[in-house]
């Protein structure tokens, strides 16, 4: 079958399209021919060499996928074959066949296509985990949305919206903002022209935020703990600015401050059946019905998928980037 694979860490030119031999389903696993993958950070963080698959999970990038069921192994009951599922994979999505647990395989609702479905397992069950069960956003409360324009940021923009909070967000430009705004967001903030936590302050009246959804880490920590209200939780869900950096304890006991944080891959398997589960009964429903729908930027070939990530990592994108496959 055909594949991307790393050959040797680095920059994009290290994804080359191979052959390898086609994985075998093994107990409760599908087959699945993959038509649609997505990409997401960890994508490049793994072709970089910083960001190791689970042992036991494929080296081939890809965290999400939409296909058909071609096979199954044993103990897996009420499939048939060309069944259309979609959800998270520990690895091997930029394929043309991958595994995928059935207990983490959902159903690609009839009105959608194959993008639509890949363009939601990781940053939609990621938003409701964070936001929602961690976190416990509640009506009426305020939440900070970093990187308002990436998929997880527009996935958080649309739940949030329907559960009545008032969101504001950063993005790196007007357009993006503009775009997030007509998604769902009060307010939006222009990093790379403003100072977050200043028009924080501002906009709520200096009370600040209940939640903050943060993906930077260590360059917005101290300004994130500022900006929260008393009781106020932070989400902290990815490090793109830097990991290591200095607490003021004072601040969290001061203000009561919880800081939580939160990863996918390397969770357990149960974990993240339980996590598919959670995400199913409040939000596929809503999905399936249109109230919120996955928000595509662009779509490349399987075998442009250099192309697609030189693509991500020059920000250019607002909502997901997809792969697809014939």
């Amino acid at each position: 079958m055909k594949a991307i694979n790393i050959n040797g860490y680095g920059g994009p030119e290290n994804l080359v399209l191979t052959d390898i031999p086609q994985p075998k389903p093994g107990p409760g696993q599908l087959l699945v021919r993959v038509r649609a993958t997505a990409l997401n950070r960890a994508d490049i963080l793994q072709r970089k060499g910083l960001y190791p698959p689970p042992q036991g999970e494929s080296p081939i990038p890809g965290l999400e996928i939409a296909g058909e069921v071609k096979d199954w192994g044993e103990g897996v009951e009420d499939v048939a074959n060309g069944m259309r599922v979609f959800g998270l994979v520990g690895g091997g999505g930029y394929a043309e066949y991958a595994l995928l647990d059935r207990k983490m395989a959902m159903t690609v609702p009839d009105s959608w296509d194959f993008a639509q479905a890949a363009a939601v397992p990781e940053v939609y069950l990621t938003a409701h985990e964070t936001l929602f069960h961690l976190a416990g956003l509640q009506p009426g409360e305020t939440v900070l949305i970093h990187a308002g324009g990436s998929g997880v940021g527009t996935a958080c923009i649309q739940m949030a919206r329907h559960a009545q909070t008032t969101i504001y967000i950063t993005a790196g430009s007007d357009e993006k903002i503009k775009r997030a705004l007509d998604l769902g967001a009060d307010a939006g903030i222009n990093y790379k022209t403003s100072d977050f936590q200043k028009e924080i302050h501002t906009l709520t009246g200096g009370k600040g935020v209940d939640v903050v959804e943060d993906f930077i880490g260590a360059k917005y920590l101290a300004a994130n703990m500022e900006v929260l209200k008393p009781g106020g939780r932070m989400i902290l869900a990815a490090l793109m600015g830097g990991n290591k950096a200095e607490i003021d304890l004072g601040t969290v006991l001061r203000k009561r401050l919880r800081i939580i944080g939160s990863v996918m891959r390397s969770r357990s398997l149960e974990e993240k059946r339980l996590i598919t589960e959670r995400f199913s009964s409040r939000w596929l429903p809503l999905m399936q019905s249109g109230e919120i729908k996955p928000v595509i930027d662009s779509t490349f070939p399987l075998e442009a998928a250099r192309e697609a990530h030189e693509y991500m990592e020059a920000n250019r994108n607002f909502g997901k980037i997809i792969l697809t496959l014939d």
